[in-house]
């Protein structure tokens, strides 16, 4: 080693197996480092891949060269016997700061995880630790061979199915259904809106003759649907295969299903039957919605029907709900990254908050906690408590039960049948005995606010928070009894638009990552706003279903926006909202009368969020004049932050 210093350039080895240009950041001569004495830093890289290695893994003209040994006759015999069949590894049991054992110089030390990696280039030396009374100048990447713990396990057939490649478009259908938007969204130039494609395709398939009609089957309703499709006989037959698809799966996200029913060409039925079954492009939403529709026993069912008459009709169940919050009320609305809180007297607020969680704790007592902690303060604002409103992602009961709830997604089945689904009468019932409870749909409850707002009908209300919460309010302002979980809606059909980890990998370009704070903390790295290594959207830790980093990534954009220096730069971030906005807003308007849209949430907060809405009017008032009319409403920063909550109070009627 005396040949090396500090500093120099060389080529180093990495995990996918070939040489990086690197340079030495730290050479080492103490015995726990004598197998691996040598910590590079790989140029271009961040400090997150700076590693140990021993000297046979460097090439330098200053090092020596290193012959190749002979392999072991014992060797040759093995590969006679052929290739033992190599384990694959799942890591998933490991979590930043699990304690276990890591290999380093022969012998196992105690280590502490702390981050695991999905990069395909980290395969073999996924998971980087830091070793037990060592600086972070210790750190390494390591593999199963180098680990001991009894939560890594080999991978099971069952796992090794989950998270399945993400749907692809098909070829045929790439010419005619990828469209440029006439505004182009600024730090996404791939974006190709969905809306676009279906009005290709209505345009390309305006003679067809033949049709695919479907029918959505839910406890209180029905969505149906009919589509002209191509001859099964061309080969155009994919492309209504494909795009019959994305529209089932977003009316399905609309309105929730226990049960799809086709009728139409018997090839393309057939299709769509395999891809809404277990197994095929859809399983994410068979296996979600008998939780969505509260029959985790019942699963989803598909089914073919000969005759057009055997489908049933369009049917509705719209909802009345309380605008009034007089009295003296409490509310909460439970985000993905935080817990918001009022208290109001009489309409009035008197005491508000946000206070930042954890979702992703296993333990429901962790949520009913926070919870009850959170509503402790608003109550204190309060001289009595008269009733208790309140709002959650995902799916409840009219008894006000947490039928499928995604701010628990790490709770187990059993657990959550008996903590979570009963959690919000306990919290009800803790803290103010059996005072009147109303509980909803956190989209449900954007759209009355908005209603209570501008004293109109016909609204959208988008919250653009931790993710995407919508819903909307017919003419006479009363919800349509959907369950509006529009963040799991199909924006992009980029065949490189990102994927989320609630859907496992299934689906690419869904509204999770455009229209909530991801669709701009994606972008924050190109917006040119300084942020750590791991707030870029490239790094493993904003590729989880926590958000904690996403929420602090926005505070850095929001901060950079108040910079003179940096504010052209990064207000390209919020015209590439505006542009994923507007576009969204057409594509609800096909299922939505829409008059009216009111935005929400903490991305719309500040100078940013104007700037955002007036992006989102261009594309409307340039691509789609018909939509020209809808009004966008906004109202203070305080009440972007906590109209959900102020709605909630007045829904349950004293």
């Amino acid at each position: 080693m005396d040949n090396l210093e500090v500093g120099m350039k060389l080529h180093a080895l990495y995990t996918d197996g070939e040489y990086y240009p690197a340079i030495i950041v730290n050479i080492s001569t103490g015995k726990a480092r004598k197998g691996a004495p040598v910590k590079v830093s790989y140029v271009g890289y961040g400090e997150e891949e700076n590693t140990w290695l021993p000297l046979s893994k460097l090439k330098s003209k200053k090092l020596p060269k290193v012959e190749s040994k002979p392999e072991p006759k014992a060797k040759a015999k093995a590969k006679a016997k052929g290739k033992a069949k190599e384990i694959e590894w799942d890591y998933s049991g490991l979590e930043k700061g699990k304690r276990v054992q890591a290999k380093a110089d022969g012998k196992f030390w105690a280590a502490e995880v702390l981050t695991v990696s999905k990069d395909k280039k980290r395969a073999k030396a996924p998971v980087k630790v830091r070793f037990v009374g060592y600086t972070k100048e210790s750190d390494e990447w390591v593999g199963a061979d180098r680990l001991m713990s009894k939560a890594l396990k080999p991978m099971s057939k069952a796992k090794k199915s989950e998270g399945t490649k993400p749907l692809s478009i098909p070829s045929v259908a790439r010419k005619m259904l990828l469209v440029k938007p006439k505004i182009e969204a600024p730090l996404d130039p791939g974006f190709r809106p969905v809306i676009l494609a279906k009005k290709a395709y209505l345009e390309a398939a305006k003679d067809c003759e033949d049709k695919l009609e479907w029918a959505l089957v839910r406890a209180d309703g029905v969505a149906r649907y009919s589509l002209p499709v191509f001859s099964e006989k061309s080969k155009e037959s994919r492309i209504s295969s494909y795009l019959a698809g994305v529209l089932i799966q977003e009316m399905i996200w609309q309105r929730s299903a226990s049960e799809l029913m086709l009728h139409g060409p018997a090839k393309i039925c057939k299709a769509l039957k395999a891809a809404y079954s277990k197994g095929g492009a859809y399983e994410f939403e068979v296996m979600s919605m008998p939780n969505v529709c509260g029959t985790p026993d019942k699963p989803f069912v598909v089914t073919i029907v000969e005759n057009l008459s055997d489908l049933p009709e369009n049917k509705d169940s719209p909802q009345v709900c309380g605008k009034d919050a007089n009295g003296c009320r409490l509310a909460f609305d439970l985000g993905k990254s935080d817990i918001k809180t009022v208290a109001v007297k009489d309409n009035e607020v008197l005491y508000s908050k946000e206070t930042e969680w954890d979702v992703t704790a296993e333990d429901p007592e962790y949520h009913y906690n926070a919870i009850m902690d959170a509503m402790k303060l608003a109550k204190a604002a309060l001289p009595r408590v008269d009733a208790i409103g309140g709002s959650a992602t995902g799916t409840i009961s009219a008894d006000n039960e947490a039928t499928w709830c995604d701010i628990f997604p790490n709770v187990k089945p059993d657990v959550y049948k008996e903590k979570v689904v009963p959690i919000f009468k306990r919290i009800a019932k803790d803290l103010a005995g059996d005072v009147p409870l109303k509980v909803i749909n956190d989209g449900e409850v954007t759209a009355l606010a908005a209603v209570q707002a501008i004293k109109k009908g016909n609204v959208m209300g988008i919250s653009m928070g931790s993710s995407e919460g919508a819903g909307y309010a017919n003419e006479d302002g009363n919800l349509m009894g959907w369950i509006s979980e529009l963040c799991y809606v199909k924006l992009d059909l980029n065949p490189k638009a990102p994927t989320d980890p609630w859907s496992k990998g299934a689906h690419r370009g869904l509204s999770h990552l455009y229209l909530g704070q991801r669709g701009a903390t994606k972008l924050a790295e190109k917006g040119g706003v300084d942020i750590p290594d791991n707030y870029k959207f490239s790094h493993p830790d904003m590729s989880t279903i926590k958000h904690e980093h996403h929420a602090q990534c926005l505070k850095l954009i929001q901060k950079a926006m108040e910079k003179e220096e940096k504010k052209e730069e990064v207000s390209k971030i919020y015209k590439t909202c505006g542009v994923y906005l507007g576009y969204a807003l057409a594509q609800y308007s096909e299922f939505y009368k829409i008059d009216h849209v009111m935005i929400l949430g903490r991305v719309s907060k500040g100078a940013g969020g104007d700037i955002m809405l007036d992006t989102a009017k261009a594309v409307l008032a340039e691509e789609f004049p018909q939509y020209a009319h809808i009004e966008f409403h906004t109202a203070d920063d305080h009440f972007k932050g906590v109209g959900q909550c102020i709605a909630a109070a007045a829904l349950p009627k004293i």
